[in-house]
């Protein structure tokens, strides 16, 4: 295949698969739902926690730097942090307890009642995440999962679920920044915007 082949394949699936996500009425319901679950934490004086692996990592901390910082209105920052970033605690845990651990552990000495935890696993089977939404339940933090089609486990763990309707881990990726800055926009615009 040609060079210009390969990145023409790759826009194509890339268009179908945001096409499919914005004609899923499930996937907007869900979208909304998110929106709305962020927004209720943040007036509540709740804060949102983020963790994935991988890419997944790279977008929770993506998300929380949107909710600290700004999407689109300047405002006062919104807490959020993604449990992905500290390496002295990432290593520490991982050591002493097992990776499996690692964001389960953070998020029962960060977490509090009324919190919301937003999970993200491409697949819905990454065990840390699992363990992580596991004691975010018993914490009484409301579970949000971003995943693939496939949902794997992560489903019944989860208040929402955002399915991307993919089963290509790429696409899922794309699929859910670009849901999350809706999220972001429909929160910040309903927390601040005065318009």
């Amino acid at each position: 295949m040609l060079t210009d082949d390969v990145i023409a394949a790759h826009f194509r699936r890339s268009l179908d698969a945001l096409e499919r996500a914005a004609g899923d009425d499930q996937f907007r319901v869900a979208l909304l739902a998110i929106a709305q679950a962020v927004e209720k934490t943040f007036r509540a004086g709740g804060k949102a926690m983020l963790a994935g692996n991988g890419g997944s990592a790279a977008d929770a901390q993506h998300i929380a730097g949107e909710f600290l910082s700004r999407l689109r209105i300047d405002r006062n920052p919104l807490p959020a942090i993604a449990l992905t970033t500290d390496s002295s605690v990432l290593t520490a845990i991982g050591n002493d307890y097992g990776y499996e651990q690692v964001f389960e552990r953070q998020l029962r000495g960060l977490g509090r009642a009324g919190d919301v935890f937003i999970a993200i696993s491409t697949s819905g089977k990454s065990p840390n995440v699992l363990a992580a939404l596991r004691a975010a339940r018993e914490i009484g933090i409301t579970t949000i999962g971003f995943t693939g089609a496939a949902s794997g486990a992560m489903r019944p763990l989860c208040d929402i679920v955002l399915a991307a309707p993919s089963d290509d881990t790429p696409l899922i990726q794309q699929i859910h920044i670009t849901a999350a800055h809706a999220i972001c926009e429909l929160v910040e615009r309903n927390l601040f915007d005065k318009k």
